[in-house]
């Protein structure tokens, strides 16, 4: 066969030009463009390694600025509940004032119309004694024809209200 006759006049030269190209592309590649690109994949890595920790570390920071911020916000609410107690307080204690000084005028306006009432209670009872005494000497002189004077009239009918 020819082909196979031919095979070894080109196999050293294929061989020869097979070693050429992989040394080129050895050189170029290899020594040329890979270092490079590992550079680069280093200074990415040194780089994304570097903004890792910048995070971390602005994180950190973070973290601190909100526990001294929850510290301050619950310093800040315990005192507002302090003060609205003492609000409270302070107002509970005007409103005991006030309803103090409104009991006193009430117990005062009370005892003023309770002597009121006491006074007409004692002066309808006089006028109701008048009339129930007239009203017995009328009677008796109607009924016995006896003349009874106004003072004993009144003490009868006086008693008849009090026993009544």
């Amino acid at each position: 066969m020819p082909q196979i006759e031919q095979l070894a006049e080109t196999y050293t030269s294929q061989i020869f030009w097979l070693l050429v190209f992989f040394g080129l592309v050895f050189f170029v590649v290899g020594r040329g463009m890979v270092p490079r690109v590992m550079d680069t994949v280093a200074l990415r890595d040194t780089q994304i390694s570097g903004d890792l920790a910048a995070a971390q570390a602005a994180r950190d920071e973070a973290d601190r600025q909100e526990a001294a911020w929850r510290e301050q916000e619950n310093a800040r609410r315990a005192q507002a509940r302090a003060l609205i107690a003492e609000a409270k307080a302070r107002a509970a204690a005007e409103s005991e004032a006030r309803l103090a000084t409104a009991q006193q005028r009430i117990d005062a306006d009370l005892n003023e119309a309770e002597g009121r009432i006491a006074a007409s209670r004692d002066r309808a009872g006089a006028q109701i004694e008048a009339i129930a005494g007239e009203a017995v000497q009328d009677v008796v002189r109607r009924l016995a024809g006896i003349e009874v004077d106004a003072a004993s009239a009144r003490a009868a009918a006086r008693e008849v209200m009090n026993h009544g």
